[in-house]
């Protein structure tokens, strides 16, 4: 799947590999929170954080936002579970009937994390998971 980056978002993803070494895949730009959603290289999320976080903190001060970052993975399943981190995801189901939803199952204790506040996380997580999976929904299970 071929997901088409604005101006800014590849402005965006320049910087933040200059700044902190990692593959950014793509960038979502979210206005309603002031804030910015990076999808990492698979196995270089530990070189986009930083020792300390000090590589995306530095990005978050020069860019004035908030920085999310999710992990890339190869199966749709993996992708849902790595952008509904922190939350502790323990299975995630495709279905494909007239559209494609992934049900994931979330610790009781970690909904509210993998929603986030006023569903920023889950909205985020859809976002990336349309552009990259072509799933249409995620419903938490």
């Amino acid at each position: 799947m071929t997901v088409t980056l604005s101006d800014e978002a590849m402005r965006l993803i320049a910087l933040f590999e200059d700044e902190t070494g990692a593959t950014a895949r793509d960038c979502v730009v979210d206005e309603e929170y002031d804030r910015l959603v990076f999808l990492v290289a698979a196995g270089e999320m530990g070189e986009a954080i930083g020792p300390g976080g000090q590589h995306v903190q530095s990005v978050e001060q020069q860019l004035d936002r908030e920085i999310k970052l999710v992990e890339d993975a190869p199966t749709a399943e993996d992708f849902v579970a790595s952008a509904l981190a922190p939350a502790a995801v323990y299975n995630v189901t495709i279905s494909e009937n007239d559209s494609t939803v992934a049900y994931a199952e979330v610790a009781d204790e970690d909904r509210g994390a993998a929603i986030g506040k006023g569903g920023r996380n889950i909205d985020a997580a859809r976002e990336l998971a349309a552009r990259h999976f072509d799933v249409d929904e995620i419903e938490l299970t």
